[in-house]
């Protein structure tokens, strides 16, 4: 009786065994034929895209502000409040980020030459979260906008008059990608 168990056994695993490998050369037929789809071919041969040079950036915002949108807006002096042109100003910008979804910018915040380093630092930087929050508002994604303060330290016109520092109490928009 301990023998036809066995026997039983052997032929049992036998079977496994020839089932196991069969399968394995199914699966290995299958991966050889998928390996050779010429569709999954052309995927690993595109390149990836091209990085985005300054000049590119450059191109895209004369583009955008021939259009009316990514124009600097101005504040007054001591104040990061938007002004209703400013506001104008951001709706043609929004309205140009949403034709341009792959588009991102960065809100940058700058000063007269008044005050402390430290301050206008702090004064660019409510300024350019101030037009940040209203582009988001008005529904620009929050991750498409980043923002950074120059304080003093990029004035547009060098001058030490108030002409020259109502044009430096500004922020200015400029894409970062456009992928």
């Amino acid at each position: 009786m301990m023998r036809i168990g066995i026997k039983g056994l052997s032929i049992s695993i036998g079977l496994v065994l020839v089932l196991g490998l069969t399968s394995c050369s199914s699966r290995a037929k299958n991966l050889k034929t998928e390996n050779m789809n010429p569709a999954s071919e052309a995927v690993e041969e595109q390149a990836p895209p091209e990085s985005v040079t300054a000049s590119d950036l450059e191109a895209l915002k004369d583009k955008a502000q021939a259009e009316g949108a990514l124009l600097p807006i101005y504040f007054d002096f001591d104040k990061y409040n938007l002004k209703p042109g400013s506001e104008k100003t951001l709706d043609k910008t929004a309205a140009w980020l949403s034709k341009n979804s792959m588009v991102k910018i960065k809100v940058e915040g700058n000063c007269d030459e008044h005050g402390t380093m430290e301050y206008n630092v702090a004064l660019g930087d409510r300024r350019a979260n101030s037009a940040k929050e209203y582009l988001i508002k008005i529904g620009v994604a929050a991750n498409r906008l980043e923002t950074i303060s120059w304080g003093k330290e990029k004035p547009l016109d060098p001058g030490h008059n108030e002409a020259a520092w109502a044009k430096n109490r500004r922020d200015d928009f400029n894409p970062t990608s456009s992928q």
